[in-house]
């Protein structure tokens, strides 16, 4: 169990290092660091599903440090689908878009 949070915390921290401009990146403090192991711990699940049951790359194990960059690999994955759809879904996260709404006279980017 320890092993899984500190793999999704890992990962998590990584993606959002990796990812330029994520959709989370005006967050701080504990806030930042649950999204970092959400992220990180959805993450390594869908590198599991892709690399050791889709693949057949890797053991069995779903949370392990042997499978480190299969999960890095779904982490970012999942916070580059997250990027696209939150600024889509919530257009409130966008600031650009926030700035031409509250401007009557501009055009919604």
């Amino acid at each position: 169990m320890i092993g899984a949070i500190l793999l999704g915390l890992f990962c998590g921290i990584v993606a959002r290092m990796l990812v330029p401009g994520d959709a989370f990146k005006n967050m701080s403090g504990p806030k930042s660091w649950l999204v970092s192991l959400g992220l990180g711990l959805v993450g390594a699940l869908v590198g599991y599903l892709i690399f050791t049951v889709g693949l057949g790359i890797g053991d069995t194990d779903i949370f392990d440090w042997g499978g480190v960059l299969s999960a890095l690999i779904g982490t970012v994955i999942v916070l580059l689908i997250f990027t696209f759809v939150m600024p889509r879904a919530h257009p409130e996260l966008n600031p650009a878009r926030a700035v031409a709404l509250a401007r009557p006279d501009s055009v919604a980017v």
